[in-house]
């Protein structure tokens, strides 16, 4: 039976260094398909590029903050396709997904997933409106907290990040408490799967909402990054980036605290302020 994909692959290099040149082994981060399958109904509803890892998770949390399914309840079965026009094989880059029976579904509105590229997100742009008809609250946590617990977050994330590490290439999405602990992290080529799969993951433990719970995600904020928080409730969202314009509309009219920009001893709050707990310049 083949081997479960890797998440890092090997690789030889040629590095040009004052003029010299030498070889030597590096870990490329891997970037492999994944289809996401429903059983019932039987239809492909969306095929993206991962690194391979917690697949489970990624297809869980794709569908929750798609909307598909509610509850831990409503996914009966998940696995891997199993081939059997290959003697049983496993086939690691097709995920089926058995839905509870008699669950309303509103597939039109995945038709824009079903291509998704790690380097850019779902395809197409979905409207606030779209959020408010599904019934996403604002975010009410009230609950504030101290800049310093922010400044510390950078540095957390990246130390664990294993796999970066190794390769160099893969974008992570962490989830803290308001102690600045760092609870789980998931990293993928794409920041949108690495969040799908830390959505998936408290999604499986039952965890959800994560209104007590700041995320966080390297490079940018985008609107896919956003739209996946607001469903999962999550009431802080902080970047090493900047935020584009349509995630700072969707933060301002959901409640959420954003922050990007957050390196060493700054940052900037494109919305929320009133969740951290500033000092008032001195005139």
């Amino acid at each position: 039976m083949k081997d479960a994909p890797a998440s890092k692959t090997k690789s030889q290099v040629w590095v040009v260094e004052n003029s010299t040149i030498h070889s030597r082994a590096d870990y490329l981060a891997t970037e492999e398909p994944l289809e996401i399958r429903l059983i019932n109904p039987q239809q492909t509803i969306a095929v993206t590029m991962r690194t391979p890892g917690a697949d489970f998770e990624l297809a869980a949390g794709f569908l929750y903050s798609e909307g598909v399914i509610q509850k831990r309840e409503d996914i009966e079965k998940i696995s891997y396709c199993v081939d059997p026009d290959l003697d049983g094989e496993q086939r690691y880059n097709i995920i089926n997904v058995t839905l509870k029976e008699g669950l309303q579904l509103n597939l039109p509105s995945l038709e824009r997933h079903f291509f998704t590229t790690s380097a850019c997100g779902v395809c197409g742009k979905a409207s606030i409106e779209s959020l408010k008809i599904r019934g996403c609250p604002v975010i009410s946590n009230t609950r504030s907290l101290a800049p310093e617990i922010l400044y510390s977050l950078p540095d957390k994330l990246r130390s664990a990040q294993g796999i970066f590490t190794a390769t160099g290439g893969l974008h992570a999405a962490a989830l803290f408490d308001f102690y600045g602990q760092l609870l789980k992290l998931r990293e993928d080529v794409g920041r949108h799967n690495a969040l799908d799969k830390l959505i998936g993951s408290a999604f499986f433990a039952n965890e959800l909402p994560l209104d007590e719970c700041i995320v966080m995600v390297s490079g940018r904020s985008s609107f896919e990054i956003l739209q996946k928080c607001i469903v999962a409730g999550v009431s802080i969202v902080c970047a090493v980036s900047a935020p584009s314009s349509l995630a700072v509309s969707l933060a301002q009219e959901f409640g959420i605290t954003l922050i990007g920009f957050l390196r060493g001893q700054r940052f900037n709050i494109y919305s929320g302020f009133e969740r951290i707990a500033l000092k008032k310049e001195k005139n």
